[in-house]
């Protein structure tokens, strides 16, 4: 099992994802309303605006801070910030 950094030290599964997408179009808006009121919203913004929401297998809809690029590029495995630590710990060798 593979889990991802959503922002602010909070992981979830990659599996387990179905799509991400962006919080600014009409349907996505009414999908994360439907999610909190039905109990199925996972905040993980730690009040930060809503960047990008993970919609699972399970129904569960997560709000992230993270925008939804580096979400990608976290799941597939090019992640910057991963490059950045690699640098920095070659340079201490």
């Amino acid at each position: 099992m593979r889990f991802i950094n959503i922002g602010f030290s909070n992981m979830i599964s990659a599996e387990r994802i179905v799509a991400l997408a962006s919080p600014e179009s009409a349907p996505i808006k009414r999908l994360i309303q439907d999610s909190r009121e039905s109990g199925r919203a996972i905040d993980c913004t730690c009040g930060k605006k809503t960047k990008s929401v993970l919609i699972m297998d399970s129904d569960h809809v997560i709000l992230s801070a993270l925008p939804a690029e580096t979400l990608a590029a976290r799941m597939s495995g090019n992640s910057e910030d991963q490059n950045s630590d690699e640098q920095s710990e070659g340079a201490h060798e």
